[in-house]
């Protein structure tokens, strides 16, 4: 056994020989270097299995190629799984330095618990672990992570009289089934892994080809966005907010496309997720912000009519400490004065630390910009803190306009939250009205601000430029 990070964690070689776990760039202990004879016998033989940064960096290939030699002679079969926690970050830092260490060495003893002794075990970094097991058959890879699933069925007491709820994801390939070779063993994994905390976490998952094929198409539309980013193929497509009283152009939100040059216009139902995931949301949305902020400022130059426009912002964003300082250098950097400046924050991005997230709020209200919670009604945040977030917007979920009339649960709600808007004293803006019976039932009901198909679609800068020339809109033609 080694200790890694101040944590036990034990791993032996089938034939009961033990695994020695050392950081990548770390020398061979002393008592280890006499065998090793500084010849790499060691690592040769499969007996040292160095782990350094994430998942990909694995550098026990040789510990699992061992593994698959043995299976290929014996006629058995190699689980590669990876374990993570879920959530261990933001649970780490809600508990502290000390009592997450605690909870981590906590649940290093209980994976251990999980494996037999002729199991391969290793702590790749914070909160991840690897797991190489010989099965008799494929079919028996299944009971390792039922195993594990039902070991985080169980709180983690700290002795502090708080007990933690921790859940974990996992992901494995098998030999031979998904692949022969480690290096495709691991990657496979990590495929798999990466499939199940996106489906929602809590869960585990065995790699298909299918997974393959989206793990490629996740990796070319990523390398795409960069392409885009570099190369000014994305653009912002505006959609007005219409007063249904007035029938004029009230507001609009900003909304990205991608024109690539292969593919034509891409959906960003296709590459927002993936931005996401990647961090390359960020660079998106500076660039929408600071793209949308001009162009607003060349319309009134041109003497069109100012109307406030809407700025979509990510998690990322929100959470990124240089924010509000970014929006205020963007303001100035384009002459928009930020009265005509809106931020859409969804509401699932109100969970986490209230007073931190009133203070990011308080502190962009402060530069003079408004602030929206789009998709309101879907997410989680409680009504008793909504007084205390310095909003000016709600945004009623598509969801509940869609079928508002022919729904009474969803007309009941809609109904609702327009009547809560009134007495906090904010706007309501309906989004993805695209019937006229929904527009009157919006407009009768006190929701006199309408996005959506029945006026408009998004529209490129040239074209919302003419409809604030033409004054009053109508309703889209294609509108039923």
């Amino acid at each position: 056994d080694r200790q890694a990070d101040g944590i036990g964690v034990a791993e032996r070689l089938p034939d009961g020989a033990p695994l020695h776990v050392v950081a990548d760039d770390e020398a061979l202990p002393a008592e280890l270097l006499a065998e090793d004879a500084g010849d790499g016998r060691l690592r040769e033989r499969g007996r040292v299995l160095r782990v350094q940064g994430g998942v990909e960096d694995v550098r026990g290939e040789d510990r699992i190629g061992q593994a698959v030699n043995q299976a290929r002679r014996a006629g058995k079969a190699v689980l590669v799984m990876l374990v993570s926690i879920d959530r261990f970050g933001e649970i780490s830092d809600v508990l502290g330095e000390a009592a997450s260490a605690q909870l981590m060495q906590d649940i290093t003893t209980r994976l251990r618990m999980c494996a037999r002794t002729s199991d391969a075990v290793a702590r790749l970094d914070g909160d991840r672990f690897a797991f190489v097991m010989q099965l008799a058959s494929a079919d028996d890879s299944v009971l390792l992570p039922e195993k594990i699933m039902a070991a985080f069925d169980r709180t983690f007491e700290l002795g502090t009289g708080r007990d933690v709820a921790v859940s974990c994801s996992l992901g494995a390939s098998i030999f031979p089934d998904d692949a022969a070779a480690a290096d495709a063993l691991i990657k496979n994994a990590s495929i798999a892994l990466h499939h199940a905390e996106s489906s929602g976490a809590n869960r585990y998952q065995f790699f298909s080809n299918e997974m393959n094929a989206r793990a490629r198409h996740r990796l070319e539309i990523e390398s795409g966005i960069r392409r885009a980013l570099a190369n000014g193929e994305l653009r912002v497509y505006y959609q007005p907010k219409i007063n249904v009283s007035t029938r004029q152009v009230a507001g609009l939100e900003a909304l990205v496309r991608w024109q690539d040059p292969d593919r034509g216009l891409v959906s960003p139902l296709d590459f927002i997720p993936i931005a996401e995931e990647s961090g390359l949301i960020e660079q998106i949305g500076h660039w929408v912000l600071e793209e949308t902020c001009a162009q607003a400022r060349r319309w009134q130059a041109a003497g069109l009519p100012p109307v406030r426009a809407s700025v979509n912002v990510s998690a990322r964003q929100f959470r990124n400490c240089n924010f509000v300082p970014l929006v205020e250098s963007v303001l100035a950097r384009t002459g928009l004065e930020p009265e005509w400046l809106e931020l859409e924050i969804t509401e699932s991005m109100l969970m986490g630390d209230i007073g931190a997230i009133v203070n990011r709020m308080q502190d962009l209200r402060r530069t003079g910009v408004s602030l929206s919670i789009d998709d309101f009604g879907t997410g989680y945040s409680s009504l008793s803190y909504l007084s205390r977030f310095p909003i000016t917007t709600l945004k009623i979920d598509r969801a509940f306009i869609a079928d508002v009339q022919d729904n009474p649960q969803h007309e009941e709600i809609a109904r609702a939250i327009i009547g809560m808007s009134h007495g906090l004293n904010l706007e309501v803006v309906a989004e993805g009205a695209e019937v006229k019976e929904q527009v009157d039932f919006l407009h009768t009901h006190g929701c006199h601000l309408i996005q959506g198909y029945y006026y408009s679609r998004p529209l490129p800068a040239e074209d919302f430029a003419s409809l604030l020339r033409n004054g009053l809109v109508e309703r889209s033609p294609a509108a039923k």
